[in-house]
């Protein structure tokens, strides 16, 4: 059973419709007891860091998801907001993140050279894995994905990144510690990419 977080701030239809077009047990969680019963958990999100930690705080998902990821090790995927969600805080905001990942989250900044590059980061790009691991295995070739963001995830272990994208400069675009998984980017919105990843999810 994967469980997609409802907490008013992600695209969890098309979430949910990509996992059961995949032939996998899928339901929405709105409240903490949905997330214990779950053998996966997906934490998507679109919106500002401080509102999406809020929402998490009004809807009692903190605790209990900190109990099934830090002491139960449930395998969670991050998506977009949802990833930089797990990093310690955001330039965006003052909140604190769920601190899971040794990261921050910061801004895109170009200098003057690179006046053409817009921000947000709107679009298909493609990611360069950099090790095996089992979130992008047998992706089609030359995998790409589709972003929209603003910000992005600046980790302080190199080994936490699974991917890198270059936007102006190099950005990680999908990271991984033990249980926990992110991406940058929306698999949701990716087509056979995007479906490749959630497939490989499912299968952790």
């Amino acid at each position: 059973m994967i469980s997609v977080l409802d907490y008013g701030m992600g695209n969890v239809g098309s979430i949910v419709n990509m996992l059961k077009y995949l032939g996998e047990e899928t339901r929405l969680a709105a409240k903490p007891e949905d997330i214990m019963s779950a053998d996966k958990l997906i934490l998507p999100g679109v919106g500002a860091f401080d509102h999406g930690m809020q929402r998490l705080h009004e809807r009692g998902f903190t605790r209990v998801l900190n109990t099934a990821v830090l002491e139960r090790k449930m395998p969670i995927l991050g998506i977009c907001l949802g990833v930089q969600l797990f990093t310690r805080g955001s330039q965006e905001g003052a909140s604190s993140g769920l601190g899971w990942i040794a990261a921050d989250t910061v801004r895109f900044q170009f200098g003057e050279s690179d006046t053409r590059l817009k921000v947000p980061h709107m679009g298909w790009n493609r990611i360069e894995p950099v090790k095996e691991n089992p979130l992008l295995r047998d992706l089609p070739p030359e995998p790409r994905f589709y972003f929209v963001h603003s910000y992005y995830i600046a980790c302080d272990e190199p080994a936490d990144v699974l991917a890198w994208t270059t936007y102006g400069h190099r950005f990680a675009s999908a990271i991984g510690r033990g249980n926990i998984w992110g991406t940058q980017f929306h698999p949701e919105k990716s087509h056979k990419y995007g479906l490749a990843l959630l497939r490989n999810f499912a299968a952790i």
